[in-house]
């Protein structure tokens, strides 16, 4: 597990696509705030986790907490996106080889919902 977080600190810090792709499992299953159904398959999942790099990946964003019991992490982080202050969490589960295996988001309050929505719609349809 350690291996798959240190993985995913340094994607954030570079944003190198193959960086992510390399750390997702084929199998992987993306949990989204807003969409109902689970998003399964790396395709799809690169495919969110990149569009919400392009959403949240400003100069505001900051992991604010990490928590990590076993092959499970938590990371609380802190956004601001048109003036509107963001604060959610990635729960990310990794398997023996360090890969994301579920990644479920979590954003509050409803005004932040409701904004990463509308800019995660539009990133998605540029994709």
């Amino acid at each position: 597990m350690q291996l798959g977080l240190g993985a995913w600190h340094r994607y954030m810090q570079s944003g190198d696509p193959a960086l992510l792709e390399e750390l997702i499992h084929p199998d992987a299953v993306f949990h989204s705030p807003v969409v109902h159904t689970p998003q399964a398959g790396r395709e799809i999942v690169m495919k969110y986790l990149l569009a919400a790099g392009e959403v949240l990946g400003n100069e505001s964003f900051a992991y604010v907490r990490e928590i990590v019991d076993g092959e499970n992490v938590v990371l609380e982080f802190v956004n601001e996106l048109d003036g509107i202050k963001i604060n959610g969490i990635d729960m990310i589960r990794f398997d023996l080889e360090g890969r994301i295996i579920d990644f479920k988001v979590m954003v509050r309050p409803l005004k932040a919902i409701n904004k990463v929505w509308e800019q995660m719609g539009a990133q998605l349809q540029k994709m």
